[in-house]
């Protein structure tokens, strides 16, 4: 499958054992339009993470979508993922493409630091990712990042921005206006009464007239 460019819904999976569950929660999310699916989940079950990685590609393959894993360059390597997202803390991106290949994405964690995020793209990486903007009930601890950081961001960067912590419907169009890319969403999709609702209004805010670029 040839990889888009990371742009709009992005949407991260909570740490769910129940496989059903996931996939259902992910073909409804799908189905209203999220443009990418990160799988992430810290559990030690090894075989569970394949499990459930397995079968979300082949998900998000049928609805020509990227899935990209978190943190865990072993677990793409094996499932063929489609991408890889990294941390601080993770493998480099030499390594990840090394090991991955050309043609995969690999995303990065770029904090409040955009220092960081210039030395990602020049070493390669498909995507930066910024944040936390809002506390997120997923990292409460995480780092503060400020709006104006996205403007910056555009101005120099030529690969997809996406924002990350504590987005809801009610605040991703502040990110959105301010240049990001893509919104990467857990708690306000699949905690939601209705992921398909959720995901098509999340969806709807990369289509106003006012964001056209």
């Amino acid at each position: 499958m040839m990889m888009p460019k990371i742009k709009g819904l992005y949407a991260i999976t909570p740490d769910w054992t129940d496989t059903e569950k996931l996939l259902h929660a992910t073909r409804s999310l799908l189905e209203g339009g999220a443009s990418a699916i990160q799988y992430r989940n810290k559990s030690d079950d090894v075989a569970l993470q394949h499990a459930q990685a397995s079968e979300l590609i082949q998900l998000c393959h049928s609805f020509k979508v990227p899935l990209i894993i978190n943190d865990n360059l072993r677990l793409a390597d094996l499932t063929d993922a489609d991408g890889l997202h990294l941390g601080a803390e993770d493998a480099s991106i030499r390594e990840a493409r090394f090991i991955l290949g050309p043609d995969k994405i690999i995303g990065i964690s770029c904090y409040d630091r955009l220092d960081r995020a210039k030395e990602a793209e020049q070493q390669g990486a498909g995507y930066v990712a910024f944040g936390s903007f809002f506390a997120s009930p997923t990292k409460p601890n995480a780092v503060n990042a400020p709006l104006f950081l996205l403007e910056e961001a555009k101005r120099v960067l030529h690969i997809p921005v996406v924002a990350i912590g504590g987005i809801t419907l009610d605040n991703a169009n502040l990110l959105v206006k301010a240049g990001a890319d893509a919104v990467a969403v857990i708690s306000a999709l699949y905690e939601s009464n209705d992921l398909h609702a959720s995901a098509a209004n999340f969806t709807s805010l990369f289509h106003r007239p006012d964001q056209i670029q």
